[in-house]
């Protein structure tokens, strides 16, 4: 994971220093070797003083209409100054780039992926400063590629070669079964919550909500509910490697449990967001199988706890007057009575309601995903495979730059990522790339939705480098020549 950085950029006076006339300051803190993925859940005052900021880190799809074209990176510009940062280190390249204004800091910018918005590009320049500053340190901790490793031949013969292999897995990997992702802009299920009127869709899954009306939650969480009886040619590329023996671990952030029915074993699986797979009361923490809610999701009603009820239909189970154990319902932010002290001493109890085992805004990632990572994966992994995320929470996010550096990485999904530097990239459908993968490795991947005559495209990226674009041909169409057919027998998951 990325050592923790805490990155400072302080307006300084020019008079004092002449060679900052540029008028910022780069204070980075020494990384430590064996950063604590604990700290990740501390509140840090100063990060989130930064929190703005950040954001603008990871904005790769701003579009550049208003900068003008002299103020745009080329890709081998971009290159370049990456290249020297890395060799001078920061307080030197900042010196010979801004310090001698060889460049502006908003093509500067776009060396380090930045984004520029239209606001920003209107800011005063210590804002640009203060941005430009943090995508550096973000670029000097970022793992570096592994030059030896470049193609889809390469990752063939990785998955061959490796004998502990990490899978981390994202939405992107269900979304064949019509399950949505949650950011994807139009079909994303944040999108949708915002096109039915919600401004903050995470609010659908922000605990304190939960427990204050969970009808919002099971009015909407039906569009996410899984199938029990499918899964992907992707889950199944999983089992196979677990069936080679070769699976470290599965490191997941989809809570749809599909992994579980795809044959994962619990040893290797950590839900890092939690799953469906069960169920607990939010009063009297009674767990069941989720499936036993699901039929109140699909009709939109709450699930209240079976153990509560007949606690309350049990003799001497109602109690009018509040104990440590009675079951009031819980009030809402805001309520006038919250500081009467006699408040509930007379409500009639309810029973809890059920909430599904996801991890909510507001609750913390269970320890197995950290004390796993930390104590064990990261000393025996010989392999990351990331597959259908865009790596954009954390701290999933921080796995690639936490785990050794000569471990080699490949990144499948739809779209590049720019903030981490993985070995292969393979874009394109998921389920595609991985039959092309097998076919490669001489594995034998079956599954029914994977077409018998399914034939690939495999080009480079135009722009980026390490980047294969990986596509299905039509059957029935004249195949180009550098189309590769894979042979495929049908058989049902």
């Amino acid at each position: 994971m990325e050592p923790e950085v805490l990155t400072k950029v302080e307006q300084i006076d020019p008079v004092a220093d002449e060679e900052s006339k540029e008028g910022v300051i780069l204070t980075e803190s020494t990384p430590s070797p064996q950063h604590d993925l604990g700290g990740l859940d501390e509140d840090d005052d100063e990060e989130d003083s930064l929190s703005l900021y950040e954001g603008l880190l990871d904005a790769e799809d701003e579009p550049y209409d208003h900068v003008r074209a002299q103020d745009v990176c080329t890709p081998e510009e971009a290159k370049q100054f990456r290249q020297r940062l890395r060799e001078v280190g920061l307080e030197a390249f900042v010196s010979e780039t801004l310090g001698k204004e060889t460049v502006s800091v908003q093509k500067l910018m776009t060396a380090f992926g930045v984004r520029i918005p239209q606001w920003v590009a209107d800011s005063p320049p210590e804002l640009c400063y203060r941005v430009l500053g943090m995508a550096m340190v973000r670029e000097l901790q970022k793992r570096q590629r592994l030059p030896e490793y470049q193609t889809i031949d390469d990752a063939a013969k990785l998955l061959n070669a490796s004998k502990k292999i990490m899978v981390v897995t994202g939405a992107g990997v269900s979304t064949s079964l019509g399950i949505p992702d949650f950011r994807s802009k139009s079909t994303g299920f944040y999108s949708k919550l915002q096109a039915r009127g919600f401004q903050e869709p995470e609010e659908v899954f922000d605990l304190q909500t939960f427990d204050e009306d969970p009808s919002l939650f099971y009015s909407l969480a039906g569009d996410i509910l899984p199938d029990l009886n499918k899964w992907t040619p992707t889950h199944q590329f999983i089992r196979i490697i677990q069936d080679k023996g070769k699976l470290l671990r599965n490191y997941t952030q989809n809570i749809d449990n599909i992994e579980s029915h795809a044959g994962i074993l619990p040893s290797k699986l950590i839900q890092c967001h939690g799953s469906w797979a069960h169920a607990t009361c939010r009063k009297c923490g009674y767990k069941v199988p989720g499936e036993e809610i699901f039929e109140n999701i699909r009709a939109k009603e709450v699930a209240t706890c079976k153990r509560c009820e007949q606690t309350l239909r049990a003799p001497g189970g109602i109690k009018r007057k509040r104990t440590p154990n009675s079951f009031d319902k819980p009030k809402k932010r805001g309520d006038p009575s919250d500081d009467d002290d006699s408040d509930g001493q007379y409500d009639i109890p309810e029973p809890g309601v059920m909430k599904p085992d996801i991890t909510f805004f507001g609750e913390k990632l269970p320890d197995l995903f950290f004390d796993t990572l930390q104590q064990h994966d990261r000393n025996e992994v010989d392999l990351v495979i990331v597959m259908g995320t865009s790596m954009k929470v954390a701290p999933v996010s921080e796995i690639p730059n936490y785990l050794p550096a000569n471990v080699p990485q490949i990144y499948i999904s739809r779209d590049p990522v720019y903030h981490i530097n993985f070995d292969i990239n393979l874009l394109g459908d998921c389920d595609t790339i991985v039959a092309a993968l097998c076919e490669r490795a001489g594995w034998d991947l079956k599954h029914n939705m994977i077409p018998s005559d399914l034939k690939v495209k495999i080009s480079p990226h135009e722009t980026l480098e390490h980047t294969y674009v990986v596509t299905a041909v039509s059957s029935g169409k004249e195949e180009p020549k550098e189309a590769d057919s894979l042979q495929k027998t049908e058989v049902a998951a």
